[in-house]
């Protein structure tokens, strides 16, 4: 699908004519006007559309009334929740050329592209018929470097969505690690297993040996010309998890193929920085790996050493993500950056607390958290934080070992942030779990089935805020 701009929509002769209607308000078209709102008795709720055919009157063949709400309560996520809404709607009609005339009052082009792409995003390559959509929408009253930044959000959205909805089969460590390197304004370095293991990172490697696909550890490394911060992002990049020896029951594991939603981000946000040159210097950092149970799986109870020394008992090897995490911690905290960020798909208990609505947030520094939180308000996605008190950790007292890698069932969500904190050291540090709002099971808002690219919108507009 092509994006384009131009002031002169109203005489293009394309399939579709969106305007958008404010409740209370008349649109830009008398005919609209007539028959949506006199006639019909159309109230422009956001999201609700009303098509009429124009018999000639404009060059457009028909009109998509789109309703924005309250013009007082219209913003950049209204604009592009309208855009989808209108592109969804034209898509049942077969339209292959449309054009947006919103007045909004602002510049909604970033909005208005994402909403456009989030639209036209379907994962049907294993599918002999693909899924129809427009060739080319125009977008009028918005600035074209509006709309370039939105379609650069949106390329990054498709690239970790195509990755986590792609087979296991498909994304294995060492395509993670092959994707990564042909990563264009970014140096990557791959470690192989041997090279983990000298590297001291028995924690990732210890959930790595049941799979017959060997371990990646990749590092990204993007650097801005005038470098005014320097952030490190952690994706969880569990290629599939089968729960090891816990072996997960089937149902809970059909989709684990998602379980490396975070790695997808942090590639997504990293493929992009080159069409937004920020002046940060960026680390993306991913542990991948599976956790099978083979032969020469990590059992309960065994012992590990991570990184930084400390020992964790393995409690349960279905809490697998944290351990490639802590490793990845620690190697982070050692780059003298300013802020690390880690971005995983980490406990079911975050995700009974708060669903697919939004993601859990917690780390060490408020300021950084209620920057990441405003953040992702501006950017469409929710977080909420949690907290590390540190009471949490008691039931991850060991024994025989510093800490179990798992605790009780109650507060599991943040027992598992006390968990990774133990491997953060000297630096502001965010972690964020996305176990509900990474996958979906059924199309909600803005995503149809499937990976949704959680993360992507948040953190790549907090790098370039940086």
């Amino acid at each position: 699908m092509e994006i384009k701009v131009s002031n002169d929509v109203k005489n293009l002769a394309v399939d579709v004519l969106a305007i958008n209607m404010f409740e209370g308000e008349k649109t830009s078209q008398e005919l609209a006007n007539t028959y949506a709102i006199d006639r019909d008795g159309f109230k422009g709720k956001l999201g609700e559309t009303y098509l009429l055919q124009t018999y000639g009157q404009i060059p457009a063949q028909k009109i998509l009334v789109t309703g924005c709400g309250k013009r007082d309560e219209f913003g950049e996520n209204e604009a592009r929740i309208a855009v989808y809404k209108s592109v969804k709607k034209m898509q049942q009609m077969f339209a292959k050329t449309a054009a947006f005339d919103f007045d909004c009052g602002f510049d909604y082009g970033k909005s208005g592209a994402i909403g456009a792409m989030l639209a036209d995003y379907a994962f049907d390559k294993y599918k002999s018929k693909k899924a129809a959509g427009l060739d080319e929408i125009t977008f009028a009253n918005v600035l074209e470097e509006s709309v370039k930044a939105g379609i650069g959000f949106g390329k990054a959205m498709k690239f970790a969505r195509d990755l986590a909805n792609e087979p296991a089969a498909y994304a294995t460590p060492s395509k993670l690690a092959e994707i990564a390197q042909n990563i264009e304004g970014v140096t990557t370095e791959v470690y192989n297993k041997d090279e983990i293991e000298r590297m001291g990172m028995g924690a990732y490697l210890a959930v790595s040996k049941g799979s017959v696909e060997p371990p990646r550890f990749i590092h990204m490394k993007y650097t801005g010309k005038n470098v005014k911060k320097k952030i490190a992002i952690i994706g969880k990049g569990i290629c599939f998890d089968s729960g090891g020896l816990d072996l997960k029951p089937p149902s809970s594991m059909l989709t684990m193929r998602d379980d490396m939603s975070g790695a997808a981000c942090v590639l997504g946000v990293m493929n992009a920085l080159k069409e937004f040159n920020p002046d940060v210097e960026v680390h993306g950092i991913i542990a991948a790996c599976e956790n099978m149970p083979g032969c020469g799986a990590y059992k309960p109870g065994d012992i590990l050493t991570a990184k930084n020394g400390k020992t964790i008992e393995v409690d349960n090897t279905d809490a697998e993500g944290r351990l490639t995490l802590a490793d990845a911690l620690v190697y982070a905290c050692e780059l003298g950056v300013d802020e690390v960020i880690d971005i995983a798909t980490l406990t079911g208990a975050c995700m009974v607390a708060l669903g697919t609505a939004a993601a859990g947030i917690m780390g060490n520094d408020e300021d950084m958290i209620h920057r990441i939180i405003e953040t992702g308000k501006n950017s469409g996605e929710k977080f909420w934080q949690l907290p590390l008190y540190k009471e949490y950790f008691d039931s991850l007292k060991s024994d025989i070992a510093d800490m179990k890698n798992t605790g009780s069932r109650n507060g599991g969500a943040s027992a598992a942030g006390v968990f990774l904190q133990e491997f953060v050291k000297d630096v502001k540090w965010a972690h964020i779990d996305i176990a509900g709002t990474a996958f979906l099971d059924k199309p909600e808002k803005e995503f149809i089935k499937g990976a949704t690219g959680s993360g992507v919108r948040t953190l790549l507009s907090y790098i370039l805020n940086s």
